[in-house]
């Protein structure tokens, strides 16, 4: 009995202790911005969910004319800096007919920090997700904003199109070598990564991005293979002090 009592205080004592950060649960309302570039679209629709009544739809589309960038992004401020532990989670669908070969890369999250003023970056991604091929990689970077170095996690998971797939982040942000990363990929843990540098020496807050960034497109200067028009949903987006703070099936 006192066992049972024990383990009983000790949930309580730990659900109270989870902080949310934040959490959306498919809506463009209650991000600090949305980030659409060029032809780019990000909507609330309800015929495409994980859960509730409503997901993100972000497109983009490809104009072999256009040198910029393709973001269709929403964007939530201050969700890490150097020093911080924490946890962060989103769900995303690739449309039925994604084209995953040939292989180009296509970001679905990031958390990026504004270093214009350092003349050395501007905005600069830390911690990203994407796909290359149907393969979900991630990746850390540290140093300095002036001398960046970038360790990638390659080959984390299979994606399917058509299907909702869920991402859960663990990091303790530290550029000193004390770090921790790791990431759950539908429910299983692909990568554990700890005593690593996992974000730059610098203290300004990131923000926690998820949308479609078409990146192959502007980094390779053009589209591979047919298919010049994509979509990804996202649902229920959250972070928090706990993995269940960020694990959608869980709050």
């Amino acid at each position: 009995m006192f066992a049972r009592l024990s383990a009983a205080l000790l949930a309580i004592s730990l659900t109270a202790q989870a902080t949310q950060i934040f959490s959306n649960t498919g809506t463009t309302s209650g991000w600090d911005s949305t980030n659409k570039e060029h032809h780019g679209t990000v909507q609330q629709v309800t015929n495409v969910v994980y859960q509730g009544p409503t997901a993100l739809k972000m497109t983009q589309i490809y104009d072999s004319s256009y040198t910029g960038r393709y973001h269709s992004e929403v964007v939530k401020n201050n969700v890490y800096k150097r020093g911080d532990s924490g946890f962060y989670g989103f769900t995303f669908r690739l449309q039925d007919n994604w084209q995953f070969s040939p292989v180009q890369t296509y970001n679905i999250a990031q958390f990026i920090a504004d270093f214009s003023n350092t003349h050395c970056d501007d905005f600069m991604p830390s911690s990203m997700v994407w796909l290359e091929g149907d393969q979900l990689y991630s990746r850390v970077k540290y140093g300095s904003v002036c001398a960046q170095k970038t360790t990638t996690f390659a080959n984390l998971g299979t994606i399917s199109a058509g299907a909702w797939h869920k991402v859960e982040i663990q990091a303790t942000w530290k550029s000193d070598g004390t770090g921790v990363y790791k990431l759950w990929l539908d429910g299983n843990k692909v990568l554990d990564k700890s005593g690593i540098a996992t974000t730059v020496d610098d203290d300004r807050p990131f923000q926690f991005r998820v949308g479609l960034y078409a990146n192959g497109w502007h980094d390779d200067k053009t589209m591979k293979g047919t298919q010049g028009t994509r979509s990804v949903w996202y649902d229920e987006i959250a972070a928090g002090s706990t993995f269940a703070d960020a694990d959608p099936d869980q709050w």
